[in-house]
């Protein structure tokens, strides 16, 4: 509820007398979303390419922050997205929209050209870890079901949890390429701020 209300953002937004950037919230990491749409266009070879978001087990209990800006920016793109998770880890409906569902990870994984690997929390069970099952870890058997995708993860990863070292090693990882882009994506929104200001 603390999170959702997102105070601390809703705080400096009042009181700003200048723009605020969002570095990443309790529910939202838009620069990081837009990193990984900067990464997913210089890395893609399909016109319209099949973009998976996977859940992945974690002992702690994440926000759902990288999550929910990723299916923002998913949204908004030319993509076959698909969201796959266990029953019960749903993001919240008011971000999902008609988003795309699987709850059978490798039905998802099928023909998929991307990747994303995230823990997220439970919306409903919000901070309690509900599910930790270690067969939605990402393995090079599951990429085996995808269009030779490239593996991303917006880092820091729990190796050998979320996804497994023969994958984020592997050549088809981009995780450093996704997050050298975070630099350009803040010198982008810098730049829109500056060109704005004018």
């Amino acid at each position: 509820e603390k999170d959702n209300a997102e105070t601390v953002l809703s705080g400096f937004l009042k009181y700003a007398t200048v723009p605020v950037v969002n570095m990443e919230s309790a529910t939202g990491h838009p620069l990081q979303s837009l990193a990984d749409a900067i990464t997913m266009e210089e890395h893609k070879t399909a016109h319209r390419p099949k973009v998976v978001l996977s859940w992945a087990p974690h002992p702690k209990a994440l926000p759902q922050a990288v999550a929910n800006s990723f299916v923002q920016m998913m949204q908004l793109q030319d993509a076959d997205f698909v969201i796959t998770h266990p029953e019960g880890y749903e993001l919240n409906p008011e971000i999902i929209k008609d988003s795309k569902i699987e709850y059978d990870q490798n039905k998802a994984f099928e023909n998929a050209d991307f990747i994303y690997t995230k823990n997220w929390s439970n919306y409903k069970e919000y901070g309690k870890v509900t599910n930790s099952d270690p067969n939605w870890t990402v393995t090079a058997e599951k990429m085996k079901l995808t269009n030779n995708a490239k593996f991303m993860h917006c880092l820091p990863v729990r190796r050998n949890v979320i996804v497994a070292d023969e994958v984020i090693d592997s050549a088809n990882s981009i995780v450093i390429e996704q997050a050298n882009n975070r630099t350009y994506a803040a010198q982008l929104v810098l730049q829109k701020i500056l060109e704005d200001g004018k």
